[in-house]
């Protein structure tokens, strides 16, 4: 797919990624403080009598480990949306690395923000039949954030390409 015109000024420019708590270090101290623990918990275990429990304790610290890896590969996903005068673009990048595109004409382009009674919303992309879920895992007020901010952005859009109307003589 090509990219916006260069020349062609920008609106709107996101990249959107899923919030990640936890860092490289942050990780590092949790999972020697998790071996720690199990490993007293195992030497106890062991001095007691009851060895094969320590074959559990080690799995249970492999499991975490595991689990924070498939976290943090998850952390590889991103959504771009970038909205000059002729288009917005969406792109979306899993974390495989497989990209998926969705351009939308900004003069008729909904954003809709679906904000159901438990907290949660949905933000929403609709335009000529096509519908489109964005920032899906950002937070509820990050969502209607980026709602606002991209209405925001078409209203200006819309501003410069609207028809003005015709002139008396």
């Amino acid at each position: 797919m090509t990219t916006p015109n260069t020349h062609e000024p920008l609106y709107f420019d996101a990249r959107l990624t899923p919030h990640r708590s936890l860092s490289r270090r942050g990780f590092l101290i949790l999972m020697t403080a998790v071996c720690a623990v199990s490993f007293a918990a195992g030497l106890a275990f062991y001095l007691a009598g009851a060895w094969p429990v320590v074959g559990f304790l080690g799995l249970d610290v492999a499991l975490i480990a595991i689990a924070f890896r498939i976290n943090y590969q998850r952390a590889r996903t991103f959504e771009t949306l970038r909205l000059s005068r002729d288009n917005l673009l969406v792109e979306h990048v899993n974390y495989w690395g497989q990209k998926r595109t969705w351009r939308f004409q900004p003069y008729w382009l909904q954003v809709l923000l679906d904000e159901p009674a438990a907290g949660e919303n949905r933000l929403v992309l609709r335009s000529h039949g096509q519908s489109l879920e964005i920032a899906g895992f950002l937070p509820p007020t990050e969502r209607s954030d980026l709602a606002h901010a991209l209405r925001t952005a078409l209203t200006k859009v819309r501003a410069t390409c609207a028809p003005r109307p015709p002139t008396r003589a």
